[in-house]
């Protein structure tokens, strides 16, 4: 049994069953649960690491692609409960972090848990954002959004058959978060912590802010420098701010979990 694939939905790079918290993790539009590891292996061992697989992409290719967010939710969520036995944040890039919030809206309405905190990156809150219409309109646009935020190798972009297969699922994407609307929810009862980067074209210093509304806890913000996707040379600084926001300490060995006095 490969126990670092958990279904359809789940990917669990590394088994740690002495970990004391569990760190879920869901990429940006068009992202895979990939694109993670570079940061992830720099969290202690204390942390479980497991990331969602959005379908359409990477080993799910086959799987055709879900452009709801209600549905997307209810799946991750269902995935997720076996997972629920110990402590867990839920950390989300871009379109991730609004999943990520409705992820937790879920388990709350379902009676399952709270997260230890929210942790969003690259976009204001779910009730702040501004909507598009990218999904709308045709792939030369599509590709260039991709390239205004340079996340995807102008190689690739380039390749026809490669540029076909991408532009279907990130179009998808792109159609659930522009055509998402927010829970009317109460704040979370978890802290969220925000991180953006300096130059992201999405989500500035008062496009962070707007999480404020979203928690009944002060606000956490860590600015870095880059841009949409500032995690990829901002990994190590990243890791460390997510280590400080979730009480973990990179200097010292792991504690196993549960820890005792």
């Amino acid at each position: 049994m490969n126990k670092t694939v958990l279904g359809p939905w789940l990917r669990r790079p590394v088994v740690r069953p002495e970990a004391r918290l569990r760190l879920v993790c869901f990429p940006h539009a068009g992202g895979a649960a990939s694109s993670f590891r570079p940061w992830q292996r720099l969290l202690p061992d204390e942390v479980e690491h497991v990331t969602v697989q959005y379908p359409g992409r990477e080993d799910r290719f086959a799987d055709g692609p879900v452009d709801s967010m209600d549905v997307l939710v209810r799946d991750v969520v269902d995935a997720l409960q076996p997972l629920l036995d110990r402590p867990f944040a839920l950390f989300g890039h871009s379109m991730g972090s609004a999943v990520a919030y409705e992820v937790a809206q879920e388990l709350r309405r379902r009676g399952l848990g709270v997260p230890v905190r929210l942790l969003a990156a690259g976009r204001a809150s779910p009730h702040h954002a501004a909507v598009g219409d990218i999904h709308r309109q045709d792939d030369s646009a599509l590709a260039g959004e991709l390239a205004r935020y340079g996340g995807t190798p102008q190689e690739v972009l380039a390749d026809p058959e490669l540029r076909a297969a991408i532009l279907g699922y990130v179009r998808s994407d792109y159609r659930l978060i522009e055509t998402y609307r927010p829970s009317s929810a109460e704040p979370l009862d978890c802290p969220v912590s925000v991180f953006f980067g300096s130059r992201d074209p999405e989500c500035g210093p008062r496009d962070a802010e707007t999480w404020s509304g979203t928690t009944r806890h002060p606000l956490t913000v860590t600015p870095f420098d880059g841009g949409h996707f500032f995690l990829v040379p901002q990994r190590a600084p990243l890791a460390e701010a997510i280590a400080r926001d979730l009480g973990l300490d990179l200097r010292h060995p792991a504690r196993t979990w549960p820890s005792t006095p």
